[in-house]
């Protein structure tokens, strides 16, 4: 089969998957190419190519695992991040496009400062940390997250990376050094946000492949972990620091509102090119 006919078959087999959260135009075919340039380990795909049949049954294989809702990064076993390949499993996070422009904001905060130093809370497989560590040379870089699963696929992605982050276990700020505190340049958070209840709503993709601790804190509204940080991270930060949080759009009002409680200024919703999760910004403003 030529590589056009697949592509068409594949995307529309996956905008009929129940599974889906079909919230982006033209998802379906994103998805579709990709999975088919992971088949012929190409970065490009020529529509009038022919596709060898081995390599056709191989690609309907993967369109069905993604069709039952199978995160393609799952499929794959990585994800590409800021032009970094982050390895991804099952039973932790599957990192987010979205989350590219957290990043983006901590690597701006950092650039140009002395000896800068960056805590990522629910780190995950790392991706944030990560990306920082790449873009900002010379800067410290911490991961922390509950998941024994999670940090060791972070602690293996920056080993095979090259890239100098300390992952450690704990729970939010409790393993990273008492000697940074007080030191730190960005703290960033892409946290479990979904209220206790509003887990069974969410698409099948996410709720039946993802782990449910990183989706939600168990906390009503879903704010709970949200609020343990920012009341803890001005500790850690030093005057002129930023803490980043990510969340959903209907979620950004009612996190300014502890950052502002917690005595941060300058405190802003910020949003990134995708528009589907805002960042929450803010400075400590004193000691």
């Amino acid at each position: 089969m030529r590589a056009d006919e697949l592509l068409v078959w594949a995307e529309e087999r996956l905008k009929s998957s129940p599974a889906l959260d079909h919230w982006q135009k033209g998802r379906e075919l994103i998805e579709a190419e990709d999975l088919l340039m992971f088949v012929l380990d190409r970065d490009e795909i020529d529509p009038d190519d022919e596709v060898a049949p081995a390599q056709v049954r191989r690609f309907e294989r993967l369109v069905e695992r993604r069709f039952t809702g199978e995160p393609v990064p799952y499929i794959k076993g990585w994800a590409e991040f800021r032009g970094l390949r982050i390895t991804a499993r099952p039973g932790a996070f599957v990192p987010r496009d979205s989350s590219e422009f957290l990043a983006e904001q901590a690597v701006r905060r950092l650039r140009g400062r002395r000896d800068p130093v960056h805590v990522d809370l629910a780190t995950g497989v790392g991706p944030v940390a990560l990306a920082v560590a790449n873009e900002v040379p010379g800067a410290t870089v911490f991961g922390t997250d509950l998941s024994a699963r999670a940090v060791a696929l972070a602690r293996a992605n920056a080993r095979r990376l090259g890239l100098p982050v300390r992952f450690i276990e704990g729970d939010l700020f409790a393993p990273v050094p008492a000697s940074v505190a007080g030191r730190v340049d960005v703290i960033t958070l892409h946290p479990p946000y979904v209220g206790r209840r509003e887990v069974r709503l969410l698409p099948e993709e996410v709720r039946r492949f993802e782990p449910v601790e990183s989706l939600t804190d168990r906390s009503p509204q879903g704010l709970g972990l949200i609020e343990r940080a920012a009341g803890e991270a001005g500790d850690w930060l030093r005057r002129g620091g930023w803490l980043l949080v990510e969340v959903s759009p209907d979620r950004s009002r009612a996190v300014a509102a502890l950052f502002r409680r917690a005595g941060f200024g300058e405190v802003r919703s910020t949003r990134g090119g995708l528009g589907v999760t805002r960042v929450v910004t803010g400075r400590k403003m004193r000691r």
